[in-house]
């Protein structure tokens, strides 16, 4: 069974920057596609990034384009979301998901196989 555990997340100004990270246990990262998705209040799920943990490449939802950035350590076993020029329209519980195979165009929301119990982001002055 793989374990997913999101952090990093927090309270931060407009402008401002946060990295979270989300650390799996049980398998290797490399054999997934992984995704952040955030929800934020009264809205659904929207996908925000994807990385392939074997091919590295990457998936940008236009909303966080040249603002966020997605990242693997396959060492650490975990990905990273780096994310600047923080919006209030952020706002949202960001969750870390990842599916097999390892390919960014299979990352959906409807298809991924494991979940991370989400961390809260709050863009606010």
């Amino acid at each position: 069974q793989v374990q997913l555990v999101e952090s990093g997340g927090g309270l931060v100004q407009p402008g401002g920057s946060l990295r979270l990270s989300c650390a799996a246990s049980g398998d290797t990262l490399d054999r997934y596609a992984i995704g952040w998705f955030r929800q934020a209040p009264g809205k659904e799920r929207e996908k925000v990034s994807c990385i392939s943990g074997r091919f590295g490449n990457t998936y940008y939802a236009d909303s966080v384009k040249d603002r966020f950035t997605i990242s693997r350590d396959n060492v650490k076993n975990t990905v990273y979301l780096e994310m600047n020029s923080l919006k209030p329209e952020d706002t949202a519980v960001y969750y870390c998901a990842i599916r097999t195979p390892a390919i960014v165009t299979m990352c959906n929301d409807y298809g991924m196989d494991y979940w991370g119990k989400g961390t809260l982001v709050t863009v606010s002055s």
